[in-house]
């Protein structure tokens, strides 16, 4: 059988759903890329930068090896399911070094794998056969498995992937992938295609950080608040799409707004720079501004109640009052396709 690491087929990002040729699409799924090699008792998983994962997911690894009758090699995704959708947030938790840590939050966030190819099946190397053959015997092989043991959605149909593109947002997913139904399974080759959502929200600037170096002179980037249904004031992300001339512009232009106040702006809410182990040994030191000005801005993907990345500044909204922006421009049902997905 094979043997990790294998560096997994990646997907190169296209501005549409391509419907021209035999496409084969699947909703992308937000959590951790993951291989499984699954053989004799043990379940080997593998991320997708070749590091060892069982040992953060030990629920995921006794359940493949369980469920999953071996040997095969599985290729897809380690999520975990809430109520409102995937919640990445709660999955990048479970990455602690402590197992009695790992240990209770695999009984209290258990999570799920979402098996989406299959590169192995008993004596048979099936990286060289299309992938609408690996899919068929995917489905074969995953035919009746309970949770949390899972089989991806897939279509031919693109105004059905178009469907999952639009409805699916807001669920945990941020896009759509496709497929050549011919192609073969290429190790750290872009040769599928993936369709990400750009989403637009209207923000209040409450505060920014200096651009590193340029102290005083220079605005790095700007930090972007919401309120909630409390009337509390969240950071949810930042923005810093601006040229070296306009960070230097917006010194002056936001001078009028810096406030010491701590009452005005971030403070009964999440705050800018609160200390988590993804910000160690960052200067997270940052300017209060009154929450007064309101911009638009692009994104691809909201994480729990944060902007997964740097959100792109569009234009100032004048027109429209800080008190309007809240997170209810956010709000989404969760598909019913998921849910079906993930029932027992």
């Amino acid at each position: 059988m094979l043997q990790p690491p294998i560096e997994p087929m990646l997907a190169k990002l296209t501005p549409e759903i391509p419907r021209k040729g035999d496409w084969i699409y699947e909703p992308k799924w937000d959590g951790f890329r993951c291989l499984a090699f699954i053989e004799s008792g043990n379940a080997y998983l593998q991320s997708r930068d070749s590091r060892p994962l069982a040992r953060y997911f030990p629920e995921v690894a006794e359940a493949l090896v369980r469920i999953v009758p071996g040997p095969c090699v599985l290729d897809g995704e380690i999520v975990v399911m809430g109520a409102r959708g995937l919640e990445f947030e709660t999955l990048q938790l479970r990455l602690h070094p402590a197992e009695s840590r790992v240990r209770k939050l695999a009984a209290e966030t258990p999570a799920s794998f979402v098996a989406f190819d299959l590169l192995w099946e008993g004596e048979d190397d099936l990286r060289a056969a299309p992938f609408v053959e690996r899919r068929a015997r995917l489905e074969t092989l995953m035919a009746g498995k309970p949770p949390p043991v899972h089989i991806t959605p897939a279509t031919t149909d693109p105004e059905v992937a178009q469907d999952w593109f639009t409805r699916f947002e807001g669920a945990g997913f941020d896009g759509v992938i496709a497929k050549p139904a011919s192609v073969t399974y290429q190790p750290g080759v872009r040769a599928m295609a993936k369709i990400k959502h750009l989403r637009t929200a209207d923000c209040v600037v409450g505060g920014y950080r200096w651009n590193k170096g340029e102290e005083g002179r220079s605005v790095g980037s700007l930090l972007l608040g919401l309120y909630g249904d409390d009337g509390a004031f969240h950071l949810v992300g930042h923005t810093s799409s601006f040229s070296a001339v306009q960070k230097r512009e917006l010194v002056a232009f936001l001078a009028p707004y810096v406030t010491s106040d701590e009452r005005e702006g971030f403070g009964e809410g999440r705050t800018p720079g609160g200390p988590s182990r993804w910000s160690q040994g960052k200067d997270l030191s940052w300017v209060r501004l009154r929450p007064e000005l309101v911009c638009e801005v692009t994104f691809d993907y909201l994480q729990g109640a944060r902007m997964r990345h740097a959100a792109t500044f569009k234009r100032w909204r004048s027109d429209k009052p800080p008190a309007a922006c809240r997170f209810g421009q956010f709000e989404a049902a969760v598909p019913l396709e998921l849910a079906q997905v993930f029932s027992a």
